[in-house]
């Protein structure tokens, strides 16, 4: 199954010379797409440096700072045209931990997308304030509540898709970001009635650089989910 991997990147640089070396050392079968939002600290430099050199890194750069789900849509549409069976999204600064790679790639045999849980098993966060675990466990909740998804973690951006779940859906009517981002692709693709499956993984919070997380992002989950909700119950498609 011919895999990319998606690592959306903003000031990245530190994690990124670590994590694509040792991606592709231990996955030579994958591709890697790194899309950066024009980052001051020459990410995108080391990048275009290494595609250069390696055949199996992309690289898209945009102008701009615009968000965590419109450089995911842009990555999936780059993983269509060029004709990938299947996509990982991932953080670039190992909070998603790169040996957890060959899980998602044994499950999307059998599923169409593959959620890497942090709510399944127990609780698997390392690092986390109490009281952002609590705010991300408790969304999760209010999540399945709201939209009925038996999903546990549908928040998280640890994830494996089928091309099929994506040319599932328009994506140019994606436009939300961070937890909402999660929530709508994972949505999308319960209402299509596509395969979905949990795998526990452990998250542990980044040591270098800083959170994208902010006020901004929680609003727009809390609303998301409502959206989709209506949605549903009014029958209206992606």
């Amino acid at each position: 199954m011919k895999t990319l991997v998606i690592i959306p990147t903003y000031n990245e640089l530190d994690n990124v010379r670590k994590l694509i070396p040792y991606i592709l050392e231990k996955y030579p079968e994958l591709n890697v797409l790194v899309v950066d939002d024009n980052s001051p600290d020459g990410t995108s430099d080391y990048v275009k440096e290494l595609s250069d050199k390696d055949s199996r890194v992309f690289l898209i750069k945009r102008e701009k700072k615009s968000g965590l789900g419109t450089a995911y849509v842009e990555g999936f549409k780059f993983m269509l045209k060029n004709g990938y069976d299947a996509v990982i999204q991932m953080d670039a600064d190992f909070s998603h931990d790169p040996d957890e790679i060959k899980n998602f790639l044994e499950k999307i045999k059998d599923y169409d997308l593959v959620i890497g849980s942090r709510y399944i098993n127990g609780v698997r966060v390392i690092n986390w304030p109490i009281s952002r675990l609590l705010l991300s466990y408790f969304a999760n909740v209010y999540t399945r509540v709201i939209t009925c998804m038996p999903v546990k973690d549908a928040t998280g951006g640890f994830k494996c898709f089928r091309r099929e779940v994506l040319q599932s859906i328009d994506l140019d009517k994606i436009k939300s970001n961070g937890y909402s981002f999660q929530i709508e692709m994972n949505f999308h693709a319960w209402k299509k009635n596509f395969k979905i499956t949990e795998i526990p993984i452990t998250f542990a919070d980044r040591v270098q650089g800083t959170s994208k997380m902010s006020r901004k992002i929680v609003r727009e989950a809390v609303f998301m989910v409502w959206k989709l909700r209506f949605q549903s119950l009014l029958g209206l498609k992606n």
